[in-house]
């Protein structure tokens, strides 16, 4: 709502100080007796956020990505001294982008919590799940080190990759650590079970692991209508998948392993039954 007064009242910088401040009173007065009336240059608007009165500056980058640019407007209003109750803060598409990575970060540990609570329920076990989410890691560097490798910026759609690997990687786990339990439970001894659950599931995990990778080349190369978006995506989730296969193969085995500790019939008769028959 705004309110003003005639337009006959406010022709001239006299007609102005005649205005009276205490209407109704006995003895009215006017605004040129308690005010001084000048003539100069003030705000064409008066913006307002949270109760109070700011002052927006706005700018595009010419170069770089914007969570450079915000750092780099960051680090020149730490060098500025302001006045007495004056504050600056960065905002805009930068306050926003924060605050989808903080978004995504709270959706990447539920998808994880979520990840483990399944399996966990077809296991029937707290650490075999918990041997699997290890790719998860495994993933993240490769998709870390396949954005350097590329020279691509860390952005919101690199995030959703990156959530996408929280489910996509655990599936080589998965297919191991379920062979391997289900040799222990045929008789083969720990050591057995796993270099043969290893020797089995190598060709179904790299031909999984290809067809993906292979499916999002187009994508990563930016081919199509729009793909430059979603490029970061595609090559989070290519590096992730193939660095997380790769150290799968390896790592996933040594940690069943260590953690482990189980013993069946068969590890403490400490031979494998099969080879002992043959």
């Amino acid at each position: 709502m705004r309110v003003r007064v005639r337009d006959e009242q406010r022709a001239s910088p006299e007609r102005i100080g005649q205005l009276v401040v205490n209407p109704n009173a006995d003895r009215p007065v006017t605004l040129d007796a308690v005010a001084d009336i000048d003539i100069a240059v003030g705000p064409g608007e008066i913006r307002r956020v949270g109760q109070q009165r700011v002052a927006i500056v706005s700018a595009d980058a010419s170069f770089g990505d914007l969570g450079s640019a915000a750092a780099e407007a960051q680090a020149i209003i730490d060098g500025v001294p302001l006045p007495r109750g004056m504050s600056v803060r960065v905002a805009g598409q930068s306050e926003e982008m924060d605050s989808a990575f903080r978004s995504l970060v709270l959706a990447l540990a539920l998808a994880v919590f979520l990840v483990y609570l399944v399996m966990a329920s077809q296991f029937e076990s707290l650490l075999h799940p918990f041997v699997i989410l290890l790719t998860i890691p495994l993933a993240l560097t490769g998709a870390v080190f396949a954005l350097w490798l590329t020279g691509t910026t860390l952005s919101v759609v690199v995030f959703i990759g990156v959530i996408m690997l929280a489910g996509i990687v655990v599936n080589n786990a998965i297919v191991l650590v379920t062979r391997i339990n289900q040799l222990r439970a045929e008789g083969m001894v720990r050591e057995s079970a796993i270099m043969e659950a290893g020797r089995a599931r190598l060709r179904p995990i790299v031909m999984t692991t290809l067809t993906t990778a292979l499916g999002l080349l187009p994508l990563a190369f930016g081919l199509g209508e729009g793909a430059e978006m979603r490029a970061p995506m595609a090559i989070a989730v290519i590096g992730g998948l193939l660095l997380s296969t790769a150290l799968t193969l390896i790592v996933i085995p040594v940690v069943y392993s260590l953690l482990d500790r189980r013993r069946t019939e068969a590890d403490q008769r400490g031979a494998d039954p099969a080879a002992a028959t043959s």
